[in-house]
């Protein structure tokens, strides 16, 4: 239910950016970006941290089986939504990985619908890379 919480916030950050769009160079449209290295860096050692404490809490406080994969997925999913929000390109790579390994952990719960769902979400994450790795190219032109 927190992570519900956390998407209608970042939905409402991510809203304010993407119509904000940026000053820098008079775009109307926030532009896809790559991630800088210091980004990265520091959006890894925040997944590593939200990666543990949701562990922490899963093993404590519920009954998940694979506490491990369910934090991952979710610490995963933080990270890929703020980038979203930032209209960073590599969110896609993060919701790949994300998505692909939810359909492992729900494979291994028998939800096979929820299987069904995450690989189309997978599927949408790799066409969606592309599209926006095009235009990058498109906006540098």
């Amino acid at each position: 239910m927190s992570l519900q919480g956390y998407y209608l916030l970042i939905s409402i950050y991510g809203w304010y950016h993407w119509a904000r769009g940026t000053h820098k160079n008079n775009s109307e449209k926030l532009p896809v970006t790559r991630i800088k290295l210091i980004t990265a860096v520091s959006l890894l050692i925040i997944f590593i941290g939200l990666w543990l404490s949701i562990t922490i809490v899963l093993i404590h406080f519920t009954d998940s089986n694979v506490p491990w994969g369910d934090a991952f997925t979710a610490a995963g999913s933080i990270v890929a939504t703020w980038m979203l929000a930032r209209k960073i390109l590599e969110h896609w790579i993060i919701w790949i990985i994300v998505d692909a390994v939810s359909v492992g952990l729900y494979l291994f719960k028998d939800m096979y619908p929820t299987v069904f769902l995450y690989t189309i979400y997978t599927v949408i994450a790799i066409f969606g890379f592309f599209i926006w790795k095009r235009d990058i190219s498109n906006y540098d032109e």
